[in-house]
């Protein structure tokens, strides 16, 4: 390029089209003239984007200082590629009186190294590219929620004591049962599926099934009847519930023996009552570490409302200095069975953090191990540290995780 090229581009001389191109213009939602340093000398706005004021207030800036942040690489490779060999359309977001619009630019040079930038108009697409990631979030958080629920139904379903099946009511063939079923009716879970539920009742008891879904079919409404396995003598109840799923009639069938459930309901509910009342956290975990069940005092540790918040959480997510304590608690109780005042950290949903002791002991008979932790809050004088540190055993392993590595060495 010559020097009087070079002084035209810098003389003041801003970019225009002529008069072949204003007529070409008008086909555009928004053109820009520049010169080949990117500086705009026109802005033609096209009827698609009438509404938006301020558009000559690009006049004189470069096109680069025009564009948002994120699109500054895109409106330089659009420059550089009307200069050189050519580029392919971009999405960029034009900043307009403080205000942010996105364009799809394509750019092409035209006479006297000038650049024409011609965009069209996404505002629609970018709508509706919002409402898309809206639903999208709002899909996401029901399938959570739904994932949650069934997660709930699992863990009730396969925890209660109460014998329960699920069958189609036409022929009553099983499609789910829980652990206490198989045991009662003493066939591997995996076995009952596709069975069909007459096959486990004695013979005498199968009319009163039969006019117990008959019933249930014709009123609806749940009832209960007295029946006895095939090969026992005892006497079971037996109520089925009815209720549909993918257009299909389902039962859902409750089996439990009146004499063992009534002293052993007793007793249940004096316990649970008990743990509903204490003032230090209770909470049960499975040995995925996600929690079972917790009563209210842990909830209001947590400045939560509800057990439901934290069902099905990992535990850790709460208790314990981060990647540390939960795994040396879990160790000694796999060695050991229990722990007792064991000194650790309570982070609340809110981020408040509290320091309290744990006593936890592992349950590990019958078919859904367990672990159960008794959290009480402490005061921080509690855990003054003592003039010198001590020097036996015992105390020295209740400072694991209080005090560092180094210390404990020394020591």
């Amino acid at each position: 390029m010559s020097q009087s090229s070079r002084a035209a581009d810098h003389s003041g001389k801003q970019a225009s089209p002529s008069a072949s191109w204003r007529t070409l213009l008008k086909s555009f939602d928004l053109s820009l003239f520049s010169d080949r340093h990117g500086v705009i000398g026109e802005v033609v706005a096209g009827e698609a984007v009438k509404d938006v004021g301020g558009w000559q207030t690009l006049v004189g800036k470069k096109f680069i200082a025009v564009v948002a942040d994120d699109s500054v690489k895109k409106a330089e490779g659009l420059l550089a590629g009307a200069l050189g060999d050519g580029s392919l359309p971009r999405e960029v977001n034009l900043m307009v009186e403080g205000a942010e619009y996105p364009f799809r630019f394509s750019s092409i040079r035209v006479e006297d190294n000038q650049v024409l930038f011609v965009g069209r108009d996404q505002r629609s697409i970018s709508s509706l590219q919002q409402r898309m990631v809206s639903l999208q979030q709002a899909s996401d958080r029901e399938f959570s929620r739904l994932r949650q629920a069934d997660t709930r139904y699992r863990l009730l379903f396969h925890v209660t004591t109460e014998a329960v099946l699920v069958a189609e009511v036409d022929g009553l063939r099983l499609v789910e049962a829980n652990a206490a079923a198989a045991t009662l009716l003493d066939v591997p879970t995996h076995e009952l599926t596709r069975a069909r539920a007459f096959e486990f009742f004695a013979t005498g008891s199968r009319a009163p099934l039969e006019g117990l879904i008959a019933g249930l079919v014709a009123g609806g409404k749940s009832s209960e009847v007295a029946v006895q396995l095939k090969g026992q003598s005892t006497e079971l109840m037996l109520s089925a519930s009815l209720f549909r799923q993918s257009g299909t009639s389902m039962a859902l069938l409750r089996l439990w023996n009146p004499r063992a459930s009534s002293a052993a309901g007793v007793a249940g509910q004096r316990l649970q009552a008990v743990v509903e009342a204490i003032p230090d956290g209770f909470v049960v975990v499975g040995e995925d570490r996600r929690i079972l069940s917790a009563n209210p005092a842990f909830c209001e540790q947590l400045q939560l409302a509800n057990e439901q918040q934290v069902l099905g959480e990992p535990i850790d997510r709460w208790l314990g200095r981060p990647g540390v304590d939960i795994n040396i608690m879990l160790a000694n109780l796999r060695e050991h069975g229990s722990i007792k005042n064991f000194s650790t950290i309570l982070r609340s949903e809110l981020g408040a953090q509290q320091e309290a002791l744990v006593t936890a002991v592992s349950v590990t008979r019958g078919k859904l191990p367990c672990t159960g932790f008794v959290i009480r809050s402490v005061t921080p004088r509690l855990f003054a540290a003592p003039s010198t540190l001590p020097r036996s055993v015992e105390q020295l392993r209740e400072l694991v995780g209080r005090v560092s590595l180094k210390e404990l060495v020394r020591e």
